[in-house]
């Protein structure tokens, strides 16, 4: 409720067909963006024998955990990824904004200048103004 940004783990406790529901009550002028995320199962071993009676190798000691920060790796890049795409959305959104008023100022400045233009003519302008005498 009311976050700019969340993460939720959820583990099905059976196989089965699941729904997500969303609400936009909190602000329905806003575009919400959501990112779903979805780990099936436990990845496959990497050396799939599993009787193995000796132990890894070194080389394949150290591939498991080259796998293992790989793994971290592509986590840290989809957060990245979200982050960004959530910054270039606010960018779009400032420069139209940014746009619809500078428009705006634009408007306000020129009937504020053409306003400004006729009175400063009615101030020098010549007005005739006939006057008539009375009793000669």
């Amino acid at each position: 409720m009311k976050k700019q940004y969340d993460s939720f783990t959820f583990t099905a406790p059976r196989n089965g067909t699941y729904k997500f529901c969303f609400s936009n009550e909190f602000s329905t002028f806003t575009h919400k963006t959501v990112y779903f995320d979805f780990q099936v199962g436990e990845d496959p071993p990497l050396f799939p024998s599993e009787n193995r009676v000796t132990a890894l190798t070194q080389m394949e000691s150290a591939c498991v955990s080259i796998h293992e920060a790989l793994k971290s790796v592509i986590d840290y890049q989809t957060h990245f990824r979200l982050r960004e795409a959530q910054g270039r959305s606010r960018a779009e959104d400032l420069n139209t904004r940014v746009a619809y008023w500078s428009i705006g100022e634009a408007i306000i400045l020129l009937v504020v200048s053409i306003g400004q233009v006729f009175l400063l003519k009615s101030f020098f302008s010549d007005k005739r103004t006939t006057t008539t005498r009375v009793g000669s």
